[in-house]
């Protein structure tokens, strides 16, 4: 015998979804008593349970014939779609324990060369060992960053400690790097002893990723009645060193990139004459991105990198 089942349409609303796993213990047990332990109800709470069930379907859904309880045409008709419904519903709310050898993903992470230079060979050759599924891909600063963080172009971005964070984003600090100046070799300025007014005298490499605002180092020389000439500006640091290195411009930067160049550029290190300036390496990312097992395991791989890079800082 084939029956027909016309199902009226239910306002989700006005339903109480906590029915449906009751009602799925139901018709799996066909059995109130055995359906309430499932449901760790007591039998007189699945009993009523049933009633609104049966009320809200328009269908006595279980029938008492003989010993036992009989589904109904409707109950039969519902028993499959209702039992891979709540599989579905149970593997999409369960987060699936997450295996960085078994991810398939590209990353995208706004850094800078000097980032690839330090960081980017220890994130690498773990993800080699760890995750050889997932793709890194490092994209360019500008002045969308920030809009292409909150569209999810770019997951993740080095930044320093300081620098304005998109709304709702949230940072880690990885570790400290210090600046220092730099000079090629036999340099005119190599046997000063730098003050503030010599570090005037002579036309200055900056690096430049978003804009050309005025730096921190700028503010610390105007405190001092001091404003150098930069002569050269580039998104890039090595190109800036190399320019350093091969001409009697100077330049500040990161100490643990310059000492990474030293040797290729012949280049020359000392502390600053406007004072010590230690800034923090710190990892931006978006709310929206926070949540993600992916990234957030990827951020400890970053995280590990930086610090073996950076670590430790030796006296100037």
């Amino acid at each position: 015998m084939c029956y027909t089942v016309f199902m009226r349409e239910v306002n989700l609303s006005g339903v109480d979804l906590n029915l449906l796993p009751l009602l799925d213990a139901l018709l799996r047990r066909r059995n109130v008593t055995q359906a309430a332990l499932d449901a760790g109800l007591s039998q007189p709470a699945m009993s009523r349970a049933l009633a609104r069930l049966r009320h809200l379907l328009g269908d006595p859904l279980l029938v008492r014939d003989g010993g036992g309880l009989v589904p109904t045409p409707l109950a039969q008709a519902l028993h499959g779609p209702l039992a891979e419904a709540m599989a579905d519903l149970r593997a999409l709310l369960s987060r699936r324990q997450f295996d960085p050898a078994e991810a398939q993903r590209t990353i995208r992470l706004a850094a800078t060369d000097a980032h690839g230079v330090r960081v980017m060979p220890g994130v690498m050759a773990r993800l080699g060992r760890e995750a050889p599924g997932i793709r890194l891909r490092v994209e360019g600063y500008g002045p969308d960053l920030v809009d292409r963080m909150r569209a999810g172009i770019v997951d993740l971005a080095f930044a320093v400690a300081g620098t304005p964070l998109p709304p709702g984003a949230e940072s880690e600090t990885l570790a400290r790097d210090e600046l220092a100046l730099v000079f090629r070799r036999g340099h005119p300025g190599a046997d000063l002893d730098w003050t503030p007014a010599d570090y005037a005298r002579f036309d200055h490499a900056a690096v430049s990723l978003i804009g050309d605002e005025p730096s921190d180092i700028d503010a610390r020389l105007a405190g001092l009645g001091v404003q150098r000439r930069v002569a050269f500006v580039s998104p890039s640091f090595s190109s800036a060193l190399a320019v350093v290195g091969s001409s009697d411009l100077v330049t500040t930067m990161s100490r643990a990139v310059a000492l990474r160049y030293a040797d290729v550029f012949g280049l020359e290190l000392r502390p600053p004459p406007f004072g010590r300036m230690a800034y923090d390496m710190t990892l931006v990312w978006t709310a929206v991105r926070a949540a993600d097992p992916l990234l957030g395991w990827f951020r400890g791989v970053v995280r590990d990198a930086a610090r073996a890079a950076l670590e430790p800082i030796e006296d100037l």
